[in-house]
């Protein structure tokens, strides 16, 4: 069968999200055959009637993973334990033939994104369409606006051609930033079970020191209970027995200060090393919590409708983002541009001035500033102005796109 351009794909618990378009061939659409006229239709575009190039975005931004294998299997024999890929590799292959497939798949994107098209029918040429898309991109209303606009009657082939290259960015977008963290969360885990594995070889050694200790006072005092009894009892010790006697007590003495020395070290160790531990677990909980987030985000993206879009509305509020890594803060702009709120940046003091601090800061509704990426200064100095100010401000853990869109799904709470 013919493998689809591309398609969003659901994260798992871990966050290793995949692109169903990662497939040989997947990403590269087919060239548009030269005869084919930018027509506008004055009736909705069926599934079948679009490009085959659309079909596997549509199918993968525009109907959820359950939904699609229930409606799957009710059109075509398939096994119950196909991965997910061979259900949207078969839904694709109906939407090409056309026939009552198509037509079944075309109806369940209708009830599924009814809101949508009532909301693009207002649209009466592809200007307005255009609009509405970008707009709906704009607030993360992706899957209904999607399919509203490929199948809107007053949608052009660029209209069309403009969408599927929006929602494609888009996917290689969530994926980059979501494989980045899963490895840093990967990691995490493994360093908290080696410092674990640590912990209990100190603690077998402090079992080992406790024996030895316990043993070396009980060799010393069964030597002095002898020399007492022997000088109870009036005897006279030879004098070589009597230094004998004394070297074995001080050689007891030697071991018991080098065991207690040992204990003593050994403790330090196991309080530094479960000082370690809590400060991984605390970086894993927050990990988590970050592919949570990530993970809410491309669930939601999935299944989005138009009230309840994948990114939380930031409602035309200014976002002042304070350090980070050019990499990211380019990232990030994009997704507070996309949630409806405008971005500034400031690099903490590396290059821009210090002294524009106050200024960027009266302008915006929200400061956001990650720990690991400015300096103690500027932390301090931000705090300072933000509470004079009484501006709401942020403190991340980390410059990750992980760490922003955490920190988003906890701003409507906040």
């Amino acid at each position: 069968m013919q493998r689809p351009p591309f398609a969003l794909a659901r994260a798992s618990v871990l966050g290793t999200a995949t692109l169903h378009g990662n497939a040989p061939g997947c990403c590269t659409p087919r060239a548009q055959p030269a005869s084919t006229p930018d027509v506008k239709v004055r009736h909705r575009a069926a599934l079948a009637e679009l490009d085959s190039t659309f079909h596997c975005s549509i199918i993968g931004t525009c109907l959820s993973t359950g939904e699609l294998r229930k409606l799957v299997r009710r059109l075509i024999t398939l096994d119950t334990t196909a991965p997910d890929i061979e259900v949207h590799h078969e839904a694709v292959t109906l939407a090409t033939r056309g026939g009552a497939g198509a037509k079944a798949l075309h109806k369940a994107l209708d009830q599924r994104h009814a809101l949508a098209i009532r909301q693009f029918a207002a649209a009466s040429d592809a200007d307005a369409v255009q609009a509405l898309w970008d707009n709906a991109l704009a607030s993360g209303d992706v899957a209904g606006a999607y399919w509203a606009t490929m199948t809107h009657p007053e949608g052009s082939v660029a209209v069309r051609q403009k969408a599927f290259g929006d929602v494609h960015m888009l996917s290689h977008l969530v994926g980059a930033s979501n494989r980045a963290d899963i490895r840093r969360l990967v990691a995490l885990e493994a360093d908290n079970e080696a410092l674990k594995d640590t912990v209990a070889r100190q603690h077998l050694r402090m079992q080992e020191a406790d024996a030895e200790h316990a043993a070396a006072l009980q060799e010393a005092s069964d030597l002095i209970a002898t020399l007492r009894g022997r000088e109870m009892a009036g005897g006279e010790a030879v004098p070589l027995e009597v230094a004998a006697q004394q070297q074995l007590i001080s050689a007891q003495i030697e071991r018991i200060a080098t065991a207690e020395a040992r204990r003593a070290q050994a403790d330090d160790t196991v309080r530094t090393l479960r000082a370690e531990i809590a400060h991984l677990q605390a970086q894993l909980a927050a990990s988590r919590s970050e592919a949570q987030a990530l993970e809410t985000m491309i669930d939601r993206q999935q299944v989005a409708t138009e009230d309840t879009p994948h990114l939380p509305a930031l409602d035309n509020r200014n976002v002042l983002y304070i350090g980070g890594r050019p990499g990211t803060v380019t990232t990030i702009r994009t997704l507070v541009e996309r949630a409806g709120g405008h971005f500034q940046d400031h690099d903490g003091g590396l290059e821009d001035r210090k002294g524009l601090l106050p200024a960027m800061v009266a302008a915006a509704d929200i400061v956001v500033f990650p720990v690991d990426c400015v300096d103690h200064d500027s932390v301090g100095m931000l705090k300072r102005i933000c509470q004079q100010q009484g501006i709401d401000y942020h403190p991340v853990r980390s410059a990750s796109v992980a760490s922003f869109v955490e920190l988003l799904a906890r701003l409507p709470q906040s």
